[in-house]
């Protein structure tokens, strides 16, 4: 009976060191876990939506970030302490810029690179200015006011910010580089009653097109995040990054699915949108993706667009985690 006893205890003793390993496993491994049902194993660090969230959330704490105000000026320089704080080299591209309206404005784009010196890049950027104007508010006096720019602005910044904190803590085998465009949202309002031709869109991804930080910069490919962050956002295949990147387009949208998003990442036609990857096609031959929020109605954005309604209320950390970690699965595969 003693004998029988001692080994009961001996036997509970095994099992409970069993399941303690396999517990410490799994915990070590938990982003290996992810979506094993599938028979997909990811190789990328997990992402962390709620890190992405507070990043939205301290840049909308700011205000509106309209080019040359206050509040702007506040949100770069955090973003570079943010880089920085995250292993970064940081270069600032500041220039002058005269504007629709015969404005000269000083646009600021934030650049952040890693693994300096190897030759094969990815380039990751979204813009982190908000529209002066709310020009979809029906309200008229609304309309000319600036917006807080949740979604369309900081949802893109947030997301990058949280994956720069990965490639530090996780380098990956190729080189990043995260720039933070400027002056992206500022064209011509639709309650401007006379037509200024002239590229007022993407200001400052046009002059860092022109003029990038490195003489003969290239990248293997670069991925665009704008308007991430919305509750059911749909991701269908913009006409452009279609046109002139379909493999990475197509492999981009795959990973998605493997991961368990294909929910958000719609293999739907979503037509051609001006936007921050457009100049970098055209001036440096980069082919580009631009991952944005697109619906297939009259309006072709998320109802919150350029209104006062993109504020925090409007971000979903179930897209977030979509976004976040089907682009640091892609940069994990390299």
């Amino acid at each position: 009976m003693r004998h029988a006893f001692w080994l009961r205890i001996g036997v509970i003793i095994i099992i409970v060191f069993i399941i303690i390993s396999n517990s410490c496993h799994s915990a070590k491994s938990i982003h290996q876990a992810i979506n094993m049902d599938n028979g997909y194993t990811n190789v990328s660090p997990k992402f962390d939506a709620d890190s992405a969230y507070s990043y939205i959330k301290k840049q909308v704490s700011f205000g509106p970030r309209v080019p040359s105000t206050p509040q702007h000026i506040k949100c770069g320089d955090w973003l570079i302490q943010k880089l920085s704080q995250f292993g970064a080299s940081i270069i600032e591209q500041k220039a002058n810029v005269i504007h629709y309206d015969g404005q000269e404005i000083e646009i600021r784009n934030i650049i952040g690179s890693y693994n300096s010196e190897i030759k094969d890049r990815i380039l990751l950027f979204a813009h982190w200015d908000t529209r002066p104007f709310a020009d979809k508010e029906q309200e008229i006096l609304l309309q000319k006011t600036p917006i807080l720019g949740a979604d369309d602005g900081a949802s893109g910044v947030g997301v990058l910010l949280e994956i720069a904190r990965q490639i530090q803590l996780n380098p990956p085998t190729v080189g990043i580089d995260i720039i933070f465009f400027d002056m992206e949202d500022w064209g011509e309002p639709e309650f401007s009653d006379k037509y200024i031709p002239g590229e007022w869109w993407c200001v400052g991804s046009r002059y860092w097109s022109e003029q990038p930080h490195i003489e003969n910069y290239r990248a293997k490919y670069g991925i665009l995040l704008d308007m991430v962050g919305a509750k059911d956002a749909t991701f269908m295949l913009e006409g452009y990054s279609y046109k002139q990147a379909k493999k990475e387009v197509l492999n981009i949208w795959s990973t998605a699915a493997q991961l368990g998003y294909k929910q958000f990442f719609v293999k739907d036609y979503g037509g051609y949108i001006t936007d921050d990857h457009v100049p970098i096609i055209e001036n440096l031959n980069i082919p580009c993706i631009n991952i944005i929020n697109l619906k297939n109605d009259n309006h072709g954005f998320a109802p919150h667009w350029h209104t006062h309604n993109d504020n925090l209320s409007v971000i979903d950390k179930e897209t977030l985690s979509a976004v976040g970690q089907t682009v640091l699965e892609v940069i994990y595969k390299e």
